[in-house]
């Protein structure tokens, strides 16, 4: 969960990442910088504990933010190493969660939080643990979802509840810090089918609400991992290059952003008919 005091997505979801320190840096290398600034994974195996390696599997598609940066998802795997002196045999989830408990950048990070990978292709809750509940402890949906209108096309909003867990070094790590709800609203940006605001206090929160970018990363990656389609509606293209690639011709997306700059929509129409007009 990032952090309250951030300038966008404050509060929200979202995977470890950020932006390049230089043109040089690949999207992997900077994947695990972010990670170890972030939540102190270390940037090189050797600084793992023992019995343990991160194996790069891929990259998806740039996908488009609403601060008009392409994001690039690097899909690792943290797994036994195979060279390691010591065992891994026997290790399990409880084993990784046990040993790699993470250490948060409190300026940047609210909690840590894990969630089963495979889930993501799921319409309702599947697992065997007790799923999403409401403040009442009734039961709550696991997946909402709806199209809007983004980048000049259909795009589908997708919200997953992740039940929280109970507050213990093994299932959820945190920062001493209140957490607060502080998200911001952006003019163009898909909002949901949920606008109900979450509580405030860290302790009041039932679930952890996953949306957005971050929910659509999880999606695309799980139906590559798992080579199957989710079983909700979705977008079958992977990324935004294509936009990303029209709002280039226009001069937008430049290395220096120029004062002023707000990716809305008229700016996403205005690069489509620009590249349709290129076309005739």
């Amino acid at each position: 969960m990032r952090a309250a005091t951030l300038r966008n997505y404050a509060g929200q979801a979202a995977l470890p990442g950020g932006k390049a320190d230089t043109l040089d840096e690949k999207p992997f290398e900077t994947a695990r910088r972010e990670a170890y600034e972030e939540i102190g994974l270390p940037t090189t195996d050797t600084k793992l504990p023992p019995g343990f390696r991160v194996e790069h599997l891929c990259e998806l598609p740039t996908n488009l933010a609403r601060t008009e940066l392409g994001v690039r998802p690097c899909v690792a795997f943290l797994c036994p190493s195979t060279t390691s002196s010591t065992s891994s045999e026997g290790q399990d989830a409880g084993d990784v969660e046990e040993k790699m408990i993470p250490r948060l950048d409190p300026k940047e990070v609210a909690a840590v939080f894990t969630a089963p990978f495979a889930q993501f292709l799921q319409k309702d809750w599947t697992r065997k643990e007790l799923g999403p509940q409401n403040s009442a402890g009734k039961p709550h949906s696991w997946y909402r979802g709806t199209w809007t209108d983004w980048h000049e096309s259909r795009w589908r909003m997708h919200n997953f509840y992740i039940p929280k867990p109970p507050s213990s070094p093994t299932t959820l790590r945190r920062n001493t810090s209140v957490y607060s709800q502080h998200t911001q609203k952006s003019q163009g940006m898909p909002e949901g089918d949920d606008p109900r605001p979450e509580p405030t206090p860290f302790e009041d929160l039932q679930n952890f609400r996953v949306f957005g970018m971050t929910a659509r990363i999880l999606v695309d990656a799980s139906r590559v991992a798992y080579g199957e389609e989710p079983l909700f509606e979705h977008n079958s293209h992977f990324g935004d290059e294509e936009m990303i690639g029209r709002l280039l011709k226009v001069g937008r997306m430049s290395e220096i952003r120029r004062k002023g700059e707000e990716l809305n929509r008229e700016v996403l129409r205005q690069a489509v008919r620009e590249t349709e007009k290129s076309k005739i």
